[in-house]
């Protein structure tokens, strides 16, 4: 069987994962989530406990959460080295670096916007506090992501890679958010714009936006969430 990404709308962090997967070019089907719906529902908690996305169902039927995770999986399976580099690489190394600030410290940052657009009970007090904050904590990160940035066209040499799909997917929250002009930090902002134009992303973003593009012919369709649980969840 193909593995099925279990992917979150709207502006699921998930969505660099599919680019990745695209980049990839192996086979591989979705499973396309509502993350203010149907993730919250009880029966989700079959694929992840934690009522989060993204998860991913393996080509032998085991269930994998957590980004980092699932892009260890698709790097071991990246014999071809599309979107990896070899383990033992000073390359492999600067990459796993970057997703791993990436996935953490940057990704965490925004967790205080994210917070006051979904207070469930109005409270301008609070929810003025977490916005404040969590810009703070945005220009913070992107303030040592734009350190840590070499001259490369992409965030670990002249292609996209893993790291660059963990980028996308979350960078896209500065605009949401209205943090902060991209143009602050011009090495990201050049990143981001050579991403943005790349066929995968394209091909993800308009996925994740319930359309049916063409893409490189690795995704072979979408499969119900309920399906989904119903085969491989936790009993």
């Amino acid at each position: 069987m193909e593995p099925i990404l279990i992917y979150g709308f709207p502006a699921g962090s998930s969505m660099g994962l599919v680019a990745a997967l695209e980049w990839l070019g192996k086979p591989y089907r979705l499973c396309r989530v509502d993350m203010l719906g149907e993730m919250r529902d009880p029966s989700y908690a079959r694929i992840n406990a934690r009522h989060e996305t993204p998860a991913l169902v393996t080509d032998d039927g085991r269930v994998i959460t957590e980004t980092m995770a699932i892009a260890h999986w698709i790097a071991a399976r990246d014999t071809e080295r599309r979107v990896s580099f070899d383990p033992a690489t000073p390359e492999a190394d600067r990459m796993v670096q970057l997703m791993a600030y990436l996935n953490t410290g940057f990704t965490g940052a925004f967790s205080p916007l994210w917070a006051a657009l979904e207070l469930e009970t109005p409270d301008p007090v609070l929810e003025d506090s977490l916005r404040r904050w969590g810009r703070k904590g945005v220009i913070e990160r992107h303030d040592k992501l734009e350190a840590m940035l070499g001259d490369t066209p992409y965030l670990a040499g002249d292609r996209p890679t893993l790291a660059d799909g963990v980028l996308i997917g979350v960078a896209r929250w500065l605009d949401y958010h209205a943090v902060a002009p991209a143009s602050r930090w011009p090495r990201i902002a050049a990143i981001r714009g050579r991403l943005e134009a790349d066929p995968a992303v394209v091909f993800a973003t308009a996925v994740e936006s319930g359309e049916t593009p063409a893409g490189s012919g690795a995704f072979k369709g979408h499969v119900p969430l309920a399906d989904v649980i119903a085969r491989y969840g936790k009993a």
